[in-house]
């Protein structure tokens, strides 16, 4: 039999293993509180439009993002010497493959100049298309929330070209199914 001590014991690590998960499913949910926007930079929130937005492509032709107006587009912002983000990469690419039919645009935005940027995606081909962000003004992270510039983050548009999500990590599949599926129950 056990003494009191030993079951106060157990019960005290017991309560503190159930406190570190719940910290931890509480700080993993959810964006980090990021710094305020430079003076004078309006950052677009959950359901303000994004329809306009316009970056260059690999070959500096401007890109606005209402080619893809009636597609849930998702932005992935991305760079070279960002692990998580090359690590995502192959998986973005699947999930725009097996989710193209249900309407998803894949859109990848390289913090990075145009060529590093296309001698990197030689190795790493990815089917989707990439825009360069780097040299904009201001810088895209910020204008889409992300004001401390951290990669990889990802922002998912509605087909009518609205914020609908954003995510500061990297993305798994079943969140990226989660906001398709969100995406889609929101059709108007």
């Amino acid at each position: 039999m056990m003494d009191r001590r030993t079951v106060l014991i157990l019960a005290l690590a017991c309560l503190a293993a159930f406190g570190g998960w719940w910290l931890q499913y509480r700080w993993t949910d959810k964006m980090p509180a990021q710094p305020p926007a430079p003076a004078g930079v309006h950052v677009l929130a959950t359901g303000d439009s994004a329809s306009d937005y316009t970056l260059p492509d690999l070959d500096g032709n401007p890109t606005t993002l209402a080619k893809w107006h009636g597609r849930v587009v998702l932005l992935n912002f991305w760079a070279t010497w960002c692990a998580p983000c090359r690590e995502e990469m192959p998986m973005l690419a699947r999930m725009q493959r097996e989710h193209a039919r249900d309407g998803l645009q894949v859109v990848g935005i390289a913090m990075e100049q145009p060529r590093s940027a296309a001698l990197f995606l030689k190795q790493l081909p990815v089917d989707y298309p990439i825009l360069i962000g780097i040299d904009a003004d201001p810088v895209p992270t910020t204008v889409f929330g992300d004001t401390a510039g951290l990669l990889p983050y990802s922002v998912l548009i509605g087909r009518d070209g609205r914020i609908l999500e954003a995510k500061l990590g990297a993305l798994d599949p079943a969140t990226i199914k989660d906001w398709l599926a969100e995406a889609n129950a929101s059709k108007s």
